[in-house]
């Protein structure tokens, strides 16, 4: 039986959070105990009570569990402030065309650049390798029917930038159509199957989302110019 490092409640808590504010991505649960020498339960009861304490003292951040780990956010009752002030620096942030090509690899994974273009119309073949740069997107396997094209499919750090366990989380789109021609637009040229899938997917379905992301699963004119 493993030794455990004996911490009291208020010792495990300040530890879990230093170590949470120096991560650049979601840490499990499992990862922390190990770093810390105590027992996983203990440090998952530790993350949920903290979780807890923030939520209830309405602070300006929050403990989230996202993409198999535990990290902390915004709150988003502060998001129009924030945003406002990380604009005024942030340079890498995500263009129109780019939100739109992420929305379709999202939804209709594994894709091709072909794919793409024939949902968004144009080709996206410049905004895919920026979404590759910027970890947002990943090689999911090829298409053997069509001639081995490289398909794509989002990553862990998608989920963890947009605030997702997993991908059955992504919400239905035809939740934001303004008007009822708006959600037609959506079932016929973003819906289709690949969105059904994913949004139906079953606790049986969670090893084909494992296979489709791969490693980031475990650690859980042309818009050219992107």
């Amino acid at each position: 039986m493993a030794d455990f490092e004996r911490l009291d409640d208020n010792s495990l808590k300040g530890a879990l959070e230093a170590l949470l504010l120096v991560s650049s991505e979601a840490v499990s649960a499992i990862d922390l105990a190990k770093t810390l020498g105590v027992a996983p339960g203990d440090a998952a009861a530790a993350l949920a009570d903290l979780a807890a304490e923030y939520a209830d003292a309405n602070r300006g951040i929050q403990l989230r569990e996202v993409a198999g780990g535990w990290r902390f956010f915004t709150h988003p009752a502060y998001h129009d402030q924030v945003e406002k002030y990380v604009l005024s620096w942030d340079k890498t942030r995500l263009s129109q065309a780019a939100l739109e090509t992420l929305a379709v690899i999202a939804y209709h994974q594994p894709v091709s650049r072909e794919g793409v273009r024939a949902v968004r119309g144009v080709n996206s073949d410049g905004v895919i390798s920026s979404l590759v740069e910027k970890g947002l997107v990943r090689e999911a396997g090829r298409d053997k029917d069509r001639g081995g094209a490289i398909l794509y499919g989002t990553t862990r750090s998608f989920l963890e930038r947009f605030g997702l366990k997993s991908l059955r989380e992504l919400p239905n789109l035809e939740d934001f159509a303004p008007d009822e021609e708006s959600k037609q637009f959506i079932r016929e040229r973003l819906s289709g199957t690949a969105i059904t899938s994913t949004l139906e997917e079953t606790d049986e379905d969670l090893e084909d989302e494992r296979e489709l992301l791969g490693d980031d699963y475990d650690e859980g004119a042309d818009d050219d110019d992107e």
